[in-house]
């Protein structure tokens, strides 16, 4: 039962309507439609590049579409541009460890790609560093075999597609945001320009190659760029900051609960797990892989993103095609739309959503109203110390923390967000108009205007940017301080 303080807390503030709305009603968020349909809808599994004819915006779990020149919805010429922060999700990757098979039959290598790690002399400089990398290997001596995929990855990490993904979408926001609409420095700026990161290295790694794509004039291989990073224990990004309230409303209504409106699906599905069950090797009775269809999705994608075979029993000498001691392409099909289906049911179907959502992410959020009131209040000064302020932040995060953001905006069709996910914050005044004058929000989803179910938000398309901070202020509060008010209830 869910305790009574969660339901109580969704309501109105006097500032702004804060109720829950719920998304659009399409075949993600169809149970019969997930279950008895076929294929993915025209979502793409197998490819960073869309196959040809595919119009660039299609869902694309491997490198979803992001800011680019070629599609950008260009505005009116009265609005002038003042501040941009984008937050997105890293790029394509191995599979975390936890969701390999006991025994895979096949190896996977990363010689392709090195992921540095090294320590090197700051204020004041002294000697200078050697760029070391990790190199997996399996000794010959070692007599305890790893479990899951052998080779020289990590698991997980970011692949060489991953990398290159990940350079391209920098150029991407560079031909917009500098190409485009002239808005970004010609040269990295650290006092204009801004890059966080969260603690988990692959967004890092991301960071530096996206950052190179932007500028790869400037040379960033000798420049020493900071990425910002919270505490650990309190990260507000990825997210990682505790709050036991947010964790027990999760439980109540999706993963690990009993909630009838959330095991429909796995109790439909358990003909489909029995028949993975037996091709992985995974015990049938392990709680990890049968709350959710999770980690048979990133087993399955990740391979398919990187043009790796769909797995066949260990013990059998499948062939990957029709054979019943395969995963065949329908088996993984039906897996992509029940995982669809569960991120669409967690993070928006739900009406707990937005309040689990507010108190596992709402930290964040708050951050983006104050960077954005900050840029209001700097690009309106005339102190000479306004010419030296951030204009453009990016975030580099995971999927927990785009979909939770989407979960507050109230997307009208939600989704899994796949690798290289967008979402990016505008915030515009009107050429001509008197400093101190309003400032316009537009919210860019995939490249396009996100679309919004709550009255107020809409299409967020040049809407009065108090607007949305009075939203925002009504679900998280002054510094949050809703956030940390729920956390401890």
């Amino acid at each position: 039962m869910v305790p009574k303080r969660f339901l109580l807390y969704i309501g109105l503030s006097a500032a702004a309507d804060l109720q829950w709305y719920p998304p659009k009603q399409t075949w993600i968020n169809d149970l019969s439609q997930v279950i008895n349909g076929t294929g993915t809808h025209g979502f793409i599994f197998n490819s960073s590049v869309l196959p040809p004819g595919t119009p660039y915006g299609t869902y694309n779990w491997c490198n979803m579409p992001h800011v680019r020149r070629s599609e950008y919805p260009i505005p009116d010429a009265e609005y002038q541009l003042e501040y941009v922060e984008v937050i997105h999700r890293h790029h394509k990757r191995t599979p975390y460890a936890a969701n390999t098979f006991p025994h895979e039959t096949y190896s996977w290598d990363c010689s392709d790609a090195g992921l540095f790690y090294y320590g090197q002399p700051l204020n004041p400089t002294g000697n200078t560093t050697t760029p070391t990398y990790w190199s997996v290997y399996t000794s010959e001596t070692n007599p305890f075999a790893p479990t899951g995929f052998n080779g020289t990855c990590a698991f997980p990490q970011l692949t060489r597609g991953g990398l290159d993904d990940s350079w391209q979408h920098g150029q991407d926001l560079y031909g917009v945001y500098y190409d485009l609409l002239h808005f970004l420095p010609s040269e990295l700026d650290p006092s204009a320009l801004s890059y966080r990161v969260t603690n988990n290295v692959i967004t890092s790694q991301v960071a530096s190659m996206l950052i190179s794509g932007m500028y790869p004039r400037t040379s960033t291989s000798k420049t020493n760029t900071p990425l910002s990073i919270q505490h650990p224990s309190t990260d507000s990004l990825e997210p990682s900051y505790t709050c036991p309230a947010a964790t027990t409303l999760y439980g109540a209504y999706s993963v690990g609960s009993t909630a009838p409106n959330w095991t429909a699906h796995l109790t439909l599905s358990a003909p489909l797990f029995a028949q993975l069950d037996a091709i992985s090797g995974i015990d049938p009775t392990s709680s990890d892989w049968h709350q959710s269809f999770d980690h048979y999705y990133d087993n399955l994608s990740s391979r398919q993103c990187h043009d790796k075979p769909l797995p066949c029993s260990a013990s059998s000498n499948g062939t990957n095609s029709t054979d019943p001691a395969c995963v065949t392409q329908d088996t993984a099909n039906t897996v992509y739309r029940l995982g669809q289906y569960e991120y669409s049911f967690i993070h928006r179907d739900s009406a707990l959503s937005l309040r689990a959502a507010v108190g596992s992410f709402g930290v964040w959020i708050a951050e983006l109203a104050a960077n954005i009131r900050s840029s209001v209040s700097t690009s309106t000064s005339t102190s000479p110390s306004s010419t030296h302020r951030t204009i453009y932040r990016h975030n580099v995060a995971h999927d927990g923390s785009v979909s939770k953001l989407l979960s507050m905006l109230q997307v009208d069709v939600m989704v899994w967000v796949g690798m290289g996910a967008e979402v990016v914050f505008e915030v515009y005044s009107k050429r001509g108009e008197v400093a101190g004058a309003k400032r316009y929000l537009r919210i860019l989803w995939g490249g396009q205007v996100l679309v919004s179910s709550h009255p107020s938000l809409g299409a967020v398309d040049m809407i009065d940017v108090d607007v949305f901070l009075d939203y925002v202020d009504g679900l998280v509060g002054a510094r949050a301080e809703k956030v940390v008010e729920f956390c401890q209830s």
